[in-house]
Order: C-alpha cells, then sequence, then structure tokens
C-alpha cells in the first residue's frame, strides 16, 4: 500500500487478518499498541503481526510504503511487534513491491523480487526502539503524561504523590509493569521523542530545550549512549519513491 500523509494525520486504532511491515521512505510515524509504543524514522520499519490493534501519529509528512504479507510467507518473522533496520537494498525491493499490482505473477519478475525481499527481512536483528507500557490504569495514565511532557523534572516522589501512592511502590510497578526503572522509562520516552521530532525536521537544539536539557553537549551525550548515534543521524533526509 503506497499512500502519503500529512503531519499529525492519525490513523485510529485497528487490526489486519495480514501482518504488516510498517514502512516510510520519508518522514517519521510513531505507532501505539496496548503493550507498548514505537517511534519508526528513516531506514527503519516496524513489524506489526496479524491480528494486533496498532493506530499510527505522523510525525511530520509522511510517505509510508507498508506491505501485507500472508501467514505462510511470514512463519520465520517474530510473533511481536519489531523495529528493524532498512537497507538500501531493502527499501528499493519494498518501493518496487508496492507498484506491483495487488495479483501479481508469483513465478515472474515480480515473484522474484518479493523472493529476495522476503530473504532480505529474514535474520533482521530487532532495534531498541520500543517504549514498554504498563496495563494498570493509573501507571497508564502516569506514563501519557510523562509522554505529553517529556521535559517534566519532577522526580519519582512527586509523581508519586499524584497517584497517591509511596515512591517505594510506585517504582516496583514500574519495573513489574514495564520492565525498566523510572529513571529509565523516562530517558527512553525522551529518546523516542527526540527520534520522533528530530525525524519530523526540528533541529537538534531545540528538540534539546523542548526535553528539558540545559544544553546541546548534554543532551547529544544522552542520545548517543541510548540510540547508538547522534542526533544528526536521525534527523530528516528528504527521499523520493
Amino acid at each position: 500500500m503506497p499512500k502519503d500523509f500529512a503531519a499529525g494525520f492519525e490513523i485510529a486504532a485497528h487490526s489486519h487478518e495480514r501482518a504488516q511491515l510498517i514502512y516510510a521512505t520519508a518522514g517519521t510515524m510513531r505507532v501505539a499498541t496496548d503493550d507498548g509504543m514505537w517511534i519508526v524514522p528513516l531506514q527503519r520499519a516496524l513489524w506489526m503481526p496479524a491480528g494486533v490493534r496498532h493506530g499510527i501519529v505522523m510525525l511530520g509528512e509522511v510517505t509510508m510504503r507498508t506491505l501485507y504479507l500472508r501467514d505462510d510467507a511470514a512463519t520465520f518473522m517474530p510473533q511481536t511487534c519489531h523495529v528493524l533496520p532498512v537497507s538500501a537494498l531493502l527499501r528499493e525491493l519494498i518501493v518496487r513491491a508496492t507498484e506491483l499490482p495487488l495479483h501479481y505473477d508469483e513465478k515472474g519478475a515480480a515473484g522474484h523480487v518479493v523472493a529476495l525481499l522476503l530473504a532480505e527481512l529474514r535474520g533482521l536483528q530487532s532495534l531498541p526502539l520500543q517504549l514498554p507500557m504498563p496495563r494498570d490504569a493509573r501507571l497508564r495514565a502516569l506514563c501519557q503524561a510523562l509522554l505529553d511532557t517529556p521535559a517534566d523534572q519532577r522526580p519519582l516522589a512527586v509523581w508519586a504523590k499524584s497517584v497517591n501512592a509511596s515512591s517505594r511502590t510506585l517504582a516496583r510497578r514500574f519495573q513489574s509493569e514495564t520492565g525498566l526503572s523510572f529513571g529509565a522509562w523516562r530517558q527512553q520516552a525522551r529518546v523516542l521523542e527526540a527520534m520522533g521530532r528530530l525525524g519530523g525536521g526540528a533541529p537538534v537544539t531545540q528538540v534539546a530545550l523542548d526535553l528539558g536539557y540545559d544544553s546541546v553537549s548534554a543532551f547529544s551525550a544522552m542520545f548517543r549512549r541510548a540510540a547508538g548515534a547522534s542526533p544528526s543521524h536521525y534527523r530528516n533526509r528528504p527521499q523520493t519513491g
């Protein structure tokens, strides 16, 4: 499915009978399920298993190129959502696949394109671009507040009072429901928020200030440790296709 979306466009929560490879040749997306949130920047794709409800928000203008795979064609893919790297070859294969007719000749040239695409998908290693979301309603509301105000520096004890819990109880719930400490979860939220803003073309300095950092160097050091690359690596670079 080749389709273009305006910045801020939201696709409401839904699911598909087939598994989905969500990819964009330009722009960044935020994808959310009941269990987590993923940022899908340039040169990345999100694997979405069949039947998983998810919503998508466009963090800037997005040129989406989505693939749908039958169960028998995707047996080697994971049963959970994963962000995957997209090489230059895989990008071109995805773009070409979205240009094929719905009922293409599986034994002809089109079939060879799809076979190579599936071979490229096999064995890809997932990337740590997920933010696990808790199931507990109070904790989920707190997490949403942190997502809405990523620059908020208030410590765990203050947030605990806002939900009528002790800081020890809240820390334990964060760990049990997300697998991360409060501090680690908030940092991951900021990293993913930064990726989304950078993917939308925001300047590194502005992103650093918006996320509550006193200096660009401090923000860049944190981002590099968490993402394994500099903030400028994730800035939007217009591509065609």
